[in-house]
């Protein structure tokens, strides 16, 4: 984890070397992040409407083979080949940003030993007089709200309808829960960073994700819709 902290370090040292502000160079690596990150939401988004395409056949194969736990395995792994599906890919976005995010942790938390200020003067002259942040370095109480509210919202903008009820509903409230939580007790810099992160994540919904079931939703259709003129 310490090197991945010190480079994230070096990066959020050349952007604060062109912006001059602490807490802009912290929004500033967010969009960068979530920007390089959207070629792997496209791929999640593919990846789950093809997974909703072939789970009634996947349910068919675990009713055939339910007494034959390998065999019902060898075929899931046969039809996820045939249809060229990572089921993993949806994962992916998560997976790379953990690791950011634990990173980012060190280096909210000790930013001079990070690389990202030569020395204390340096970081204490740029740490303050963000918006209303009097420390990136401490906990922000409205921060921490706005934290657990873009989780909220991000949450619920993005499940499908049909979905927010039971465990996911319950994801939801558990989501804010913790940002909220994590906003009292972390660097005001890493909720600085969750709660833009969050925004641009819903941001990303309207302009790319939704547009892009959409389409895969009307290609499906135009391909059922061929189906049934060649029955005819």
């Amino acid at each position: 984890m310490g090197a991945i902290a010190d480079f994230l370090g070096m990066v959020l040292k050349w952007i604060f070397e062109f912006t001059h502000s602490y807490g802009l160079s912290v929004i500033i690596f967010t969009v960068i992040v979530k920007m390089l990150l959207t070629p792997l939401t496209v791929k999640q988004t593919k990846s789950t409407f093809a997974m909703s395409e072939i789970n009634p056949k996947i349910k068919e194969i675990q009713v055939k083979y339910k007494d034959k736990p390998e065999k019902q395995n060898a075929e899931i792994a046969k039809l996820y080949k045939e249809m060229e599906i990572n089921p993993m890919a949806g994962c992916l976005p998560l997976l790379i940003q953990m690791p950011i995010l634990f990173g980012l942790f060190y280096v909210f938390k000790d930013p001079i030993a990070h690389g990202v200020f030569p020395d204390k003067a340096a970081f204490l002259a740029a740490n303050g007089n963000f918006l209303w942040i009097k420390s990136l370095i401490k906990p922000d109480y409205v921060l921490a709200a706005l934290s657990g509210l873009s989780a909220f919202f991000m949450q619920k903008v993005m499940t499908p309808k049909d979905q927010l009820q039971g465990s996911m509903k319950m994801m939801t409230w558990l989501m804010a829960g913790m940002s909220f939580y994590w906003g009292f007790i972390f660097p005001a810099a890493l909720a600085l960073y969750w709660t833009v992160s969050n925004l641009f994540s819903v941001f990303q919904y309207y302009v790319i994700t939704k547009p892009l079931k959409a389409r895969l939703d009307a290609e499906k259709e135009a391909k059922q819709s061929g189906k049934k003129a060649t029955k005819k």
